[in-house]
């Protein structure tokens, strides 16, 4: 889909039989894609859910603009985002972010909070001591950054090295497609670390959270080595409509790590009753 000049590139599962549920979103995070959430789709729509998965601008096969033309902050890429779901035609949605990039869909559901139905966290960086690691911060670094982002072996040693498990061959040459294909890809990623000023976005979710009512699930990675686990809990204890769930063995790519413990989760929140 062409929105504005950018391509988005995105997966969809339509149910034969839909339960009439809002559709639900799932965004990847750095050095990831749309393919990620290949194995949680299924089982969504097998229980009538409608599932979409985009590869961000700049990522994966979605366009790789020039930063003069899409300026890669937070902020931009979340009116990109809402652009997006206004061309799909969704009013409202249940919401699913992972990762350093993923949690620019918090700032898209505090400025839309109208628009979300329910919203699941997935190992994603949270107020209010939320910190870049320096193995991701060092791909903005000028000069090294620029070597790091161009090298495609940086997608096995980001991928593997945020959790205990190794990708399969297979799954790691989709991963590295992208940055063999082409050096927008590469810039991109320096760009969009550059850019991201995670203290700033951790203050505004923060303040767009202070009053936040939708039903939300935190489900996190316990063996995530960049994020801790103790603030996603004490995030999600500070939320009206919160609730904290442990992932075992999974780690910050939660989705890639156990696809299954991820889907059962998501299915089971999606489906409790509202009292």
């Amino acid at each position: 889909m062409t929105i504005a000049d950018l391509q988005w590139v995105y997966r969809e599962l339509v149910p034969d039989t839909p339960n009439h549920k809002p559709p639900v979103v799932m965004l990847h995070g750095l050095v990831s894609q749309s393919y990620s959430w290949r194995e949680v789709m299924p089982p969504l729509a097998d229980k009538g859910f409608r599932c979409i998965a985009p590869d961000w601008i700049g990522h994966g096969s979605s366009s790789k603009p020039d930063k003069r033309e899409f300026a890669y902050d937070p902020d931009t890429f979340a009116k990109a985002l809402s652009a997006y779901l206004e061309a799909l035609e969704l009013d409202r949605i249940s919401l699913v972010v992972q990762g350093f990039l993923g949690v620019t869909g918090l700032l898209y559901a505090a400025q839309n909070p109208d628009k979300i139905e329910k919203l699941i966290i997935l190992n994603s960086p949270l107020p209010p001591d939320a910190k870049v690691p320096l193995k991701i911060g060092m791909m903005g670094w000028p000069l090294l950054g620029q070597i790091m982002t161009q090298d495609p072996l940086l997608v096995d040693r980001t991928l593997e090295g945020g959790g205990p498990y190794e990708v399969a061959l297979d799954d790691l040459a989709v991963y590295r497609r992208p940055f063999l294909k082409s050096s927008d890809v590469g810039r991109s990623l320096m760009w969009t670390i550059q850019a991201m000023n995670l203290p700033q976005l951790v203050e505004q979710i923060a303040q767009g959270f202070t009053n936040w009512s939708r039903p939300t699930l935190v489900a996190w990675g316990t063996s995530d080595p960049w994020l801790s686990a103790d603030t996603a809990q004490a995030f999600a204890k500070g939320l009206t409509d919160g609730e904290y769930l442990e992932l075992a063995q999974v780690g910050h790519y939660a989705q890639e790590d156990w696809a299954d413990k991820v889907s059962e989760a998501i299915i089971t929140f999606l489906r409790k009753k509202e009292l």
